[in-house]
């Protein structure tokens, strides 16, 4: 895993809830910035993915609990 410059923990939410609060929180960091989001909802894996798609960010690493997104606009 990349060093991720701040990590949101959203474990024991539902989904949409851990992709809603990463949403919420990658636009307040730098372009270039990766926040380590950690969610254990069975649902994150394939959401945190198309999220990523969806919006024009990278999916660094995808190694549930843990994903890693890099902002990249």
């Amino acid at each position: 895993m990349s060093d991720a410059v701040e990590e949101l923990d959203c474990r024991g939410q539902r989904c949409p809830l851990p992709v809603i609060a990463l949403a919420r929180r990658l636009p307040a960091l730098p372009v270039g910035s990766v926040l380590r989001l950690l969610a254990d909802d069975p649902a994150a894996a394939p959401d945190v993915a198309a999220w990523c798609r969806m919006r024009g960010q990278t999916l660094v690493s995808s190694h549930p609990p843990a994903f890693e997104v890099r902002r990249d606009r």
